[in-house]
C-alpha cells in the first residue's frame, strides 16, 4: 500500500493495525460504501482518496479485495480500514501498565483516552500507544471501556492464548467492579439495588438503552460513602453490555457525575475539538478479579486511579 502524505501544515496519523467494519443493516442503504464511510465516520481523513490508493478494501465478501469509489453499498460486507486522520487531538494523560507476563497486559488508563482508534483519535489511543512502548504489534484487547473511562484494561499477548482469556467475559467468570460518583443527598440508604435490564442500541447509535424483553445485563449496586451531596457507588457488573454502568446508576436515579449521555443527551462540542478536561467522566474501573485460564493462579487487579468523588463541595 502507498504511504499517505499529510497536507501541508498538518499533522498526519494511520494507525499502525488495520480496523474492520461490518456494514449494518439500514433503510433505505446508503448509494455506495464510501457515502456510509462519510456519513459514519466524517473525522478519518480522506475516504475517496484513500479508496482510490488502496487502503480501504474488502475482507472477503467475494470481491476479491476490490474497493471504488462507486462500489455499491450491501448490508453485512467487511471493510478493512487504516484509520488516519489529517490532525489528531492531543491528550496529555499517560497509560500505566500495572502487570505483563508472556500472554497478558493489564493497562491503567487515565480518563479520556479510546482503547482503541476511534472517531479523530488514532495515535492517541491506549492501544496505539502500548503497541509504540511495548513494540508489541499483536496486542488486542480482551474487552472495551469507553473512552470518557478510566481504569483497567486487559490485553492479549499471543493469538494461541486469546480465546482463554476472552472465554472469561463471554461466560462471566471475570469479577468487574467499578466505582462511581453520582449526587446522593444526605440520608439515601446505602442498600444493594439490584438491576436487570434488557440493553440494546438506542439512538443515535452512539447510545444505549434499556428496552423491553429477556434480561442480557445485570449489575450490583451499593453506595459506599456520601458527603456533601455526592456518594461514592460501587458497582459490580455481572455482564458486559456497551455502556452499562452508565445506564444502570441512571436507572436507579443516581446518574454518573459529567455524564453527558444519560439520562439525557447533552449537546457536544465538534467530535475533533479538545475535551474538557476538568470533567471527566466519574466512572472508574477500578478492579478486575479472575482465575488465569493458562496459569491457574488467582488474578486480583486493582486501579491505582481514585475518583474525585467530592468535586463540587459544598461550603460549610
Amino acid at each position: 500500500m502507498e504511504e499517505p502524505v499529510a497536507p501541508p501544515g498538518k499533522v498526519h496519523s494511520r494507525a499502525m493495525q488495520a480496523s474492520r467494519v461490518t456494514l449494518p443493516k439500514l433503510d433505505p442503504p446508503p448509494p455506495s460504501v464510501l457515502a456510509f464511510l462519510l456519513g459514519r465516520f466524517p473525522f478519518i481523513a480522506d475516504w475517496e482518496s484513500r479508496i482510490k490508493r488502496g487502503l480501504v478494501r474488502v475482507d472477503g465478501g467475494g470481491l476479491g479485495g476490490l474497493l471504488t469509489v462507486d462500489s455499491p453499498y450491501r448490508a453485512g460486507l467487511k471493510i478493512l480500514y487504516f484509520r488516519e486522520v489529517e490532525t489528531e487531538p492531543n491528550i496529555p494523560f499517560e497509560v500505566q501498565i500495572i502487570f505483563q507476563d508472556a500472554h497478558l497486559l493489564v493497562a491503567d488508563k487515565p480518563h479520556f483516552l479510546p482503547v482503541t482508534p476511534t472517531g479523530p483519535y488514532v495515535r492517541a489511543s491506549v492501544l496505539a500507544r502500548l503497541q509504540e512502548e511495548t513494540g508489541l504489534l499483536k496486542l488486542v484487547p480482551l474487552h472495551r471501556l469507553d473512552r470518557e473511562t478510566a481504569g483497567l484494561v486487559l490485553f492479549s499477548l499471543r493469538p494461541e492464548s486469546r480465546a482463554d482469556y476472552s472465554r472469561l467475559f463471554q461466560t462471566s467468570r471475570i469479577i468487574k467492579t467499578y466505582h462511581a460518583v453520582a449526587a446522593a443527598e444526605a440520608g439515601v440508604l446505602p442498600r444493594p439495588w439490584r438491576v436487570e435490564s434488557r440493553i440494546e442500541k438506542g439512538e443515535p447509535f452512539f447510545r444505549m438503552a434499556c428496552v423491553e424483553g429477556q434480561t442480557n445485563a445485570r449489575s450490583t449496586i451499593r453506595l459506599l460513602a456520601e458527603r456533601h451531596g455526592y456518594g461514592l457507588f460501587e458497582v459490580h457488573a455481572e455482564t458486559g453490555k456497551k455502556h452499562q454502568v452508565r445506564l444502570h446508576m441512571a436507572v436507579i436515579g443516581h446518574p454518573i457525575l459529567h455524564d453527558k449521555f444519560y439520562p439525557d443527551l447533552q449537546s457536544e462540542a465538534p467530535a475533533d475539538a479538545l475535551p474538557d478536561f476538568s470533567q471527566p467522566l466519574q466512572l472508574l474501573a477500578k478492579r478486575l478479579e479472575f482465575v488465569d485460564p493458562i496459569t491457574g493462579e488467582a488474578r486480583v487487579f486493582e486501579s491505582e486511579q481514585e475518583l474525585a468523588w467530592n468535586p463540587l463541595r459544598r461550603s460549610e
